[in-house]
């Protein structure tokens, strides 16, 4: 699919890739939404279908308050028990549909919806296309007792490693689920299956950023020339 987009704007695109994600969602389905700038626009999109779902099950506090304003009822995750569609975007995606998410702070409600679902439609700008995930600061949740000794792991995992407590406000920022969390930069993430097993396994982590697990099954990506769609 392309769409001619030669002077749109990024705001512009992710409007386009928005709009373009409806053709995903399945009529009479319960559809996983996902939270960002780039979700906001397809749930402004899925409003004007909303008669066609019963619902949606939401990763987030934000993406919550905006489906309820515009008329679309809410499931907590717990009343399902499978979505056909998840819809989200990425702060990077590389070639097998790996990605790392958490930029947005709601990793972990993130990777819950993601998991419930039958396929992951990742909605993304080209800037996110990347070969090797990691220049994306590494997002991590964190239980906050942990935290330092989260940090010194990560940074023995080779020099220019740092691992810092993402703050707001002066203060450390606190998830919808009252955890922290670390930004990891510095990493080469070569294998993503393997570094999101092994990370997992570290105690206090509650989520990390890799989605490669609950990879995509589809991008759309917003580019000069349109919306391009790369199936994995």
């Amino acid at each position: 699919m392309t769409t001619s987009a030669a002077s749109l704007s990024q705001d512009e695109l992710k409007t386009l890739v928005g709009q373009a994600a409806l053709k995903y969602v399945v009529a009479g389905e319960i559809v996983g939404v996902g939270t960002g700038s780039t979700v906001n626009k397809f749930i402004d999109a899925l409003a004007t279908i909303k008669d066609q779902i019963p619902g949606a099950v939401s990763s987030s506090v934000a993406s919550t308050e905006r489906l309820k304003a515009l008329g679309i009822k809410v499931l907590d995750a717990n009343e399902v028990q499978r979505l056909a569609v998840y819809i989200d975007g990425a702060d990077e995606i590389d070639g097998q549909g790996y990605m790392v998410k958490g930029g947005g702070a709601a990793l972990t409600r993130e990777k819950i919806v993601a998991a419930l679902a039958d396929r992951f439609v990742c909605i993304a700008d080209e800037s996110k296309l990347v070969d090797v995930l990691g220049n994306f600061p590494l997002p991590v949740e964190v239980i906050p007792m942990a935290a330092a000794q989260i940090a010194r792991r990560f940074e023995a995992m080779g020099a220019g490693v740092t691992a810092q407590i993402r703050m707001k406000d002066g203060a450390p920022l606190v998830t919808d689920n009252g955890q922290h969390i670390l930004d990891v930069r510095g990493l080469k993430i070569a294998q993503p299956l393997a570094f999101e097993s092994e990370v997992n396994q570290w105690p206090g982590v509650v989520t990390v950023g890799v989605f490669a697990h609950q990879k995509a099954a589809v991008c759309l990506l917003g580019t000069a020339t349109g919306v391009q769609t790369l199936a994995y």
